[in-house]
């Protein structure tokens, strides 16, 4: 299956953005299009950025941002 949607360019994403342990999830509401495909969440806290599968969106952490302790 192919994709119709076109690749966004990269959202850098702060430490208030994160939901639980450091992750964002596209769609986000931000997003003309948010319905487009299934929300999916997205680690940026392990690498420091992320892919959506579904649309290609990159997420980047901010630089000196730091996810929430968790546990």
């Amino acid at each position: 299956m192919t994709s119709t949607l076109a690749p966004q360019a990269a959202i850098e994403v702060s430490a208030a953005d994160l939901q639980g342990p450091g992750a964002v999830f596209c769609p986000n509401p931000k997003m003309a299009l948010w319905s487009n495909h299934p929300r999916v969440f997205i680690d940026v806290a392990t690498t420091g950025q992320g892919k959506c599968p579904y649309c290609g969106t990159v997420y980047r952490l901010a630089a000196g941002a730091r996810p929430s302790g968790g546990h």
